[in-house]
């Protein structure tokens, strides 16, 4: 029946199931990684100064307005070198997330930093907490709401993500939903643009309830550093 024309794959082991959960085996990893890189990584060039502080935050500064696409060939020589391309753990897409390379999110994050009162770091000091603990009992409940609005974004944006899987994953049963949504745009037969809504309607469900759920957070985190009168 045409109804279940969308559930159909392309002679392979992939279908739009099984390219959901590839997105979701690169996304949750991602977005988990990322927080806990960039809020240790925020953390550090918020609450501490150390040799090379201020050098090392201008590096950050410049990062964060380098373009991706001028990475993209030599991170795939690299990670070809490697053998990381088409890994079935999508080493490429994943890996680099626990060293923070999502600058803008630890530049949103020092800026939440600063709005928050050393004295509590003083006051948990005090009651003998370590740097480690303040920013687990101290730090991280008061920042919740940025935390929130990183993980949104990086969720979204992973979800959407096509240049990366499209560079790093060659075997189609691994290919993420952004890449299988585009599979199904076949421009010698023409589009069934019935198939390809539907899909793509399939596909951003999973984001708009995690957003939805996640909303009450989200603005919170938005609105935190606002002017307030």
């Amino acid at each position: 029946m045409q109804r279940f024309e969308l559930l159909k794959g392309y002679g392979g082991d992939i279908n739009i199931w099984t390219s959901m959960l590839n997105t979701y085996k690169i996304v949750i990893p991602k977005v988990i990684l990322t927080i806990v890189s960039c809020t240790f990584t925020a953390y550090g060039f918020a609450r501490f100064k150390f040799k090379g502080h201020d050098f090392m935050f201008m590096l950050l500064m410049a990062i964060l307005f380098l373009p991706n696409v001028v990475l993209n060939v030599p991170q795939f020589i690299m990670y070809n070198k490697w053998g990381w391309v088409d890994s079935p753990l999508y080493l490429p897409l994943i890996v680099p997330t626990l060293f923070a390379q999502d600058t803008y999110f630890v530049f949103m994050l020092i800026q939440f930093l600063r709005n928050i009162p050393k004295e509590l770091d003083e006051a948990a000091k005090i009651d003998g907490c370590s740097a480690l603990g303040t920013l687990w009992h101290v730090i991280v409940p008061v920042l919740k709401p940025a935390m929130t609005s990183a993980a949104l974004f990086q969720f979204m944006w992973s979800t959407n993500d096509f240049m990366g899987p499209l560079l790093y994953v060659s075997t189609p049963k691994r290919y993420p939903a952004a890449i299988f949504v585009k599979m199904s745009m076949d421009a010698d037969t023409g589009f069934s643009w019935n198939r390809i809504l539907a899909l793509s309607l399939i596909s951003i469900i999973p984001s708009l309830v995690v957003f939805f759920l996640a909303q009450d957070q989200f603005i919170d985190g938005v609105t935190a550093g606002s002017v307030k009168g």
